[in-house]
């Protein structure tokens, strides 16, 4: 006797993927991406960054290294839910504190198994990121007319500011320093290390983390900060953090900021989020993408070095390099289809990047940002 199913995926174009449900139960709308990176599905579901997204992992082993508190990039997950081929198994790891279907359940996300993410993957590819409903019952209720309505009236993330939602209410100090074996969480050793405001539109703690061991003290601000605030911190550099959402809706409020800063001479570093509303700052645009990058694996030219650099990426929008004005130079390009992934200010310490190089977990090849931020700040104090 077949089982019936106690999860299912319903796209607005009609589509219904049928599986089996784990975690939360209930349903949830939001933007379908899918993700092939390998490792890192505790840092993926905690990433401010994939608000409003249900991921799809093209790896089949997700929740086999189980889950550690160490991992979490936020407080609580952030994206809706989660599609798998494999149904999660039992943690085999050292470091494992749980099991992934546990923590789902208990921080309120829904996951589906047993789904051809294969099938589901090209679809993506082929038509773009759909919007869906993620729905989850033990008893396989489901009103499959009302979710692909649902699906289909949900407006998406254009023009959707999603940094508000998931930026801190109140400004903190951060002085946690990378993790290393056998150490845990490390501390800044430098003897007057470089104060750094970092505005949090939706900030990966490892990306901190990596501000920190590179020699900054690291004061976070939310996401509304006025330049007069930021200012009020004397900062020697600034930092634009990754978050979700449309740009140009947050853009709205944080682009004046920015531009604000720009005409203070200070060193600025922008990463994903960050990137595009220092480019829109600068008088460039950002375009919606028809499924994104994300995952751990994205090749990337630094146009100035020649090197190509393996890099972990998570946007659904991009700066449109051809609306970026003369004084700024791209630096990094996507060798999967070209977009951009970085800028720097000419005659300015002032740069960014559309790709997240703390890479938590890996790749490295892009940790050498961090160092040249700081190095910037550096050259201000002679």
């Amino acid at each position: 006797m077949a089982t019936k199913p106690t999860a299912c995926l319903v796209l607005a174009d009609g589509t219904v993927f049928y599986g089996r449900g784990f975690g939360a139960t209930g349903e949830v709308v939001a933007e379908l991406v899918f993700n092939t990176a390998m490792t890192g599905y505790q840092e993926i579901m905690t990433d401010p960054s994939y608000a409003s997204q249900v991921v799809t992992f093209t790896f089949p082993h997700i929740g086999n290294t189980g889950i550690t508190p160490e991992d979490d990039e936020a407080q609580d997950p952030v994206a809706s839910g989660i599609v798998v081929h494999w149904d999660p198994t039992a943690p085999s790891n050292w470091r494992s504190a749980g099991e992934l279907c546990d923590w789902m359940e208990r921080r309120g996300r829904i996951g589906i198994g047993g789904v051809d993410t294969r099938r589901l993957t090209r679809a993506i590819r082929q038509q773009g990121a759909p919007h869906v409903v993620l729905a989850h019952d033990p008893d396989g209720d489901f009103d499959l007319e009302a979710m692909i309505a649902r699906a289909r009236d949900w407006k998406g993330l254009v023009g959707l500011d999603l940094a508000k939602e998931v930026s801190c209410a109140q400004s903190y100090h951060w002085d946690e320093g990378s993790w290393e074996w056998g150490e845990g969480f490390g501390k800044n050793l430098e003897e007057k290390p470089f104060k750094v405001v970092a505005l949090d539109y939706g900030a990966k703690r490892n990306i901190l983390r990596s501000l920190v061991t590179h020699g900054a003290d690291v004061t976070v601000l939310p996401a509304t900060a006025t330049a007069e605030e930021v200012l009020a911190h004397e900062p020697e550099g600034v930092f634009l953090s990754n978050g979700p959402g449309d740009p140009a809706a947050t853009g709205s409020y944080a682009v004046p900021m920015i531009r604000e800063l720009l005409n203070r001479d200070l060193p600025i570093f922008g990463i994903c989020l960050g990137h595009q509303m220092l480019a829109l700052a600068l008088g460039a645009q950002t375009v919606k993408m028809s499924h994104g990058h994300h995952g751990a694996n994205h090749p990337v030219r630094d146009n100035e070095t020649g090197k190509v650099e393996i890099t972990s990426m998570n946007h659904g929008f991009a700066v449109d390099s051809q609306s970026l004005p003369k004084e700024v130079i791209e630096t990094h390009v996507s060798l999967f289809d070209g977009s951009n992934c970085g800028i720097r200010v000419a005659d300015k310490p002032v740069f960014s990047v559309q790709y997240h190089p703390e890479a938590a977990p890996g790749p490295q090849d892009s940790m050498y940002l961090f160092r040249r931020f700081v190095d910037s700040m550096r050259k201000r104090r002679v």
